[in-house]
């Protein structure tokens, strides 16, 4: 059986507030009861003390002094009796009076009888107190005092009843504040349902108003922080997916270029169709296209390795002014291609802590890209001490990167011109992702700085020898 929220708190609430009234009420009518029958025996004892002690000052033989009490007392309803030391009533009929054997024990020792309610030896129902009356220290009997309960009862029937119409009354209030309460929290609940519900059917915008007054608002902070990381994540994803066709459409470009051109070429031998003159410029040109494919294939390889620490690093220290100078002797050539020129500024006596062959990689990586984005420019290869460290700097004068562009060049596959039918860092944009892994193997840092049309400069740190270690 399904039973709504808000009804389970609110039965659990006047459950909670019943059981208290009934406790209460137990507890008070109990209270008041004790109170009504303990101040009547009190008033019964200080009228039976006041008897005795004008009894014992009168001179007459106390008679009118009984009758003035016996006057004043049945207006309040109050009877009272004298007896001897033999059970003989005195005062004011004759008879014996009615007491069990551990009264009249008390009371020839002394002490008080106290009895709040008595039904069975009287005509009524009865309060009754007994004192004992001694003369010279000696005991000559007692006296007997009795009120009806009836007048006690009903007081406390009032009182009661005045108690029911407050817990009837308070209950009515509490059913309302418990409704109200109740639906507050219910709809906070609610809010946060329909948000799962939003964010289950793909709505990643929803914000919870959150606080810390209590848990629900506490949880909806987690529930925003939770949707604030999903939002995040599926952008990611979608990003990937996106990083992911662009890929397979960038494998295909790259790959199916050489393929087609090796397969014509073979063709062409196969059906005699190339001259002779020719052969020995196609056979050259399926070895490029051949050695390109493998380059392509090693980049993917290197990359995989690289980014899942793979990768063993041998490191020593090396005179970068001789990494640099050789670096220049291999990319000369290619920089002539764009009429540009490469230039080497180096501090004397740098050294830097590094892999020999991947500090290459790197260099070589970098500075292709500056080649290929700079036309009759200067390419300048800098490298000096720092504090702790070395630093190379790589600054070109060419095109330039956009402001946009600056943090995304070191994603994987990322190609900052989709027009350019050659990939700008790297031919399957692996380059400068290659190139960013490797500076983080060597717990160095690389930062591009770069403006439009002004061009970009890579400045890569290496931390020193001993803070290696």
């Amino acid at each position: 059986m399904k039973i709504k929220y808000i009804y389970q708190q609110i039965i659990s609430h006047i459950s909670i507030l019943v059981v208290a009234f009934l406790v209460l009420s137990i507890l008070f009518t109990h209270y008041v009861e004790t109170l009504v029958y303990t101040n009547k025996a009190d008033e019964l004892t200080e009228y039976g003390e006041n008897i005795i002690y004008d009894l014992e000052r009168s001179r007459d033989g106390g008679e009118q002094v009984l009758d003035e009490y016996n006057h004043v007392l049945s207006g309040r309803n109050i009877q009272y009796m004298i007896f001897n030391e033999s059970r003989r009533i005195v005062y004011p009929t004759g008879g014996r009076i009615l007491l069990k054997d551990e009264e009249w024990n008390k009371i020839r020792s002394g002490q008080a009888v106290t009895v709040k309610q008595e039904r069975n030896r009287f005509e009524q129902a009865v309060t009754f107190v007994l004192l004992p009356y001694f003369q010279h220290g000696s005991f000559i009997g007692g006296i007997l005092l009795t009120s009806p309960i009836s007048g006690s009862r009903e007081m406390i029937s009032q009182i009661n009843q005045y108690l029911w119409y407050a817990v009837l009354a308070a209950l009515i209030v509490a059913i309302i504040l418990s409704w109200v309460l109740s639906k507050v929290h219910v709809n906070r609940i609610k809010r946060l349902q329909e948000a799962t519900s939003m964010v289950s059917a793909g709505d990643y915008s929803i914000k919870l108003p959150a606080s810390n007054f209590d848990e629900i608002g506490e949880l909806a902070e987690d529930f925003n922080e939770m949707v604030q990381k999903l939002h995040e994540s599926n952008e990611e994803i979608e990003s990937l997916e996106n990083r992911r066709r662009q890929f397979m459409a960038d494998v295909s470009h790259e790959l199916r270029t050489p393929l087609t051109t090796i397969n014509g070429v073979i063709q062409g031998l196969k059906n005699n169709m190339i001259p002779d003159e020719e052969k020995e410029k196609s056979i050259s040109l399926v070895s490029k296209e051949t050695n390109r494919l493998i380059r392509l294939v090693n980049e993917n390889l290197d990359y995989e390795k690289i980014r899942s620490n793979q990768v063993k690093l041998i490191k020593n220290e090396i005179e970068l002014v001789e990494v640099l100078e050789i670096i220049k002797d291999q990319l000369d050539l290619l920089a002539e291609t764009k009429q540009n020129e490469i230039r080497v500024d180096v501090e004397e006596n740098v050294m830097i802590y590094a892999d020999y062959d991947r500090l290459i990689q790197i260099l070589i990586n970098i500075a292709k890209n500056s080649i290929q984005f700079t036309e009759n420019g200067i390419i300048t290869l800098r490298g000096r001490a720092g504090y702790e460290e070395t630093i190379i700097e790589i600054e070109d004068t060419g095109i330039g990167i956009d402001p946009e562009d600056v943090e995304n060049i070191w994603r994987r596959f990322y190609k900052a011109d989709l027009s350019r039918t050659t990939n700008p860092y790297g031919e399957f944009g692996l380059g400068l992702s290659i190139v960013k892994k490797l500076v983080q193997l060597h717990n160095g840092e690389i930062n591009v700085v770069s403006e439009k049309e002004r061009g970009t400069k890579f400045i890569i740190r290496f931390p020193k020898n001993h803070l290696e270690k």
